[in-house]
């Protein structure tokens, strides 16, 4: 089944907010059978509204629109789609107890600005947003819906999970659908693509989809399967997913949701050990990841940010003589960096990094991308050279995610 998403705001297309609710919407919607066949962004118009809807109706059952809400004079989009609908407003006491409890909790009175959020065309059926004022609308007329959401990502996606899911599968007869996603790290899409010709050839002859979705230094690999037995279905994706595991081994590092950061915080819980770092080049980004992990206390000590050669030799016992001869970028630093931050919060593991994240500090044997990564471990020290772009914030998410990986490996050895 197709569908279609309008999202409405100037905001959006002026490039002040990003639409982070149409790629939410299509991967969340893939899971039950809807496809989206396409995105049309909108200005807070009447016209331009209008037209949208007459458009996608023509093409699709369904439309998904989101933005245009809000209790102000330029959210204009309830008032368009009664117009749109030929309905007449009328004044819904459950979602006016919504808001002003809504406004009690937070320990103000609503506004009667807020209070006309209740009012809402009799045609619609309405989908209680019990996380904002602006309730969701259900238009449905000759076998065509329009769900009408509003533009705040949490207010939507709580709509959707709530109520707008159920009520897609329950008006629209959709497929079983089934997604599994190995995730990898290390490794490039063409690489892999290489290993895994044979399997993708024979997955793709058996009716199964393959999607390679690649960011910084990882890759996802998302196995998709469609048909009317979720059972058989799963069983066959599954299938699919442990023969591939079999060819690429260890760049695989979890599926699905897992992130790298909690794969190594149960590692090290597992283990009963510990972690500090000194980062440099990443300036405390390999902590903001494992720190984003619920009960990182239980793994991780503590780390410093070790960005100057005063800084290395104070902090973490980097001697003058590595930084005078070697530079900060350099096997010895990172080795020394590990070992002294281990040694100072007394952990198990310390993880160190030194780079030339970019665009400047290059030199000509050490260019930008140039990273070097320390790992102290209970037996010993070593380290990792790394060579990556030249864009910035790049390299600092590929150098926290490598050092990671590195600890990852180590700990599963």
């Amino acid at each position: 089944m197709k569908a279609e998403i309008i999202t409405i705001g100037d905001e959006i297309l002026i490039g002040q907010t990003l639409d982070s609710n149409s790629a939410w919407l299509g991967e969340n919607l893939g899971l039950i059978g809807v496809r989206i066949s396409r995105i049309v962004t909108i200005s807070d118009d009447e016209e331009e509204i209008i037209s949208a809807l007459n458009e996608a109706f023509s093409r699709v059952d369904l439309v998904l629109m989101t933005g245009g809400l809000g209790p102000t004079q330029d959210d204009i989009t309830k008032k368009t789609l009664a117009r749109y609908f030929n309905s007449e407003f009328y004044f819904n006491e459950e979602v006016a107890a919504g808001i002003k409890a809504y406004f009690n909790s937070i320990g103000r009175e609503p506004l009667e600005v807020n209070l006309k959020q209740a009012e809402l065309p009799e045609k619609c059926y309405t989908v209680l947003n019990n996380r904002g004022t602006a309730s969701g609308m259900w238009f449905e007329d000759a076998g065509k819906v329009l769900m009408s959401m509003p533009g705040v990502p949490y207010e939507m996606k709580g709509l959707m999970r709530d109520e707008v899911f159920g009520k897609i599968q329950a008006t629209f007869k959709t497929p079983a659908v089934y997604n599994r996603t190995i995730l990898t790290i290390g490794v490039g899409e063409s690489s892999i693509a290489a290993q895994l010709e044979q399997w993708e050839t024979k997955l793709r002859d058996e009716g199964l989809g393959l999607a390679y979705l690649p960011s910084a230094g990882m890759v996802r690999l998302r196995v998709s399967g469609v048909g009317e037995d979720m059972v058989s279905i799963k069983k066959i994706v599954d299938q699919k997913i442990t023969e591939a595991l079999a060819v690429i081994g260890d760049i695989s590092y979890g599926f699905d949701a897992d992130s790298l950061a909690e794969i190594v915080g149960g590692l090290l819980k597992e283990n009963n050990q510990t972690l500090s770092l000194a980062e440099s080049c990443t300036g405390g980004y390999i902590s903001h990841l494992l720190t984003s992990v619920a009960g990182s206390s239980e793994f991780y000590d503590g780390s410093v940010v070790t960005y100057s050669y005063d800084a290395k030799k104070n902090w973490v016992g980097v001697s003058p003589e590595s930084l005078a001869k070697f530079g900060a970028v350099s096997k010895s630093v990172v080795e020394e960096m590990a070992v002294g931050v281990k040694e100072k919060f007394n952990t198990d593991y310390g993880i160190s990094a030194s780079g030339i994240a970019g665009p400047g500090g290059a030199t000509d044997d050490k260019p930008v991308g140039t990273v070097w990564v320390g790992i102290a471990t209970p037996s010993g020290v070593t380290s990792h050279l790394f060579t990556f772009g030249k864009h910035r914030l790049r390299n600092i998410i590929m150098t926290s995610n490598a050092a990671l990986n590195i600890l990852r490996k180590e700990l599963l050895n």
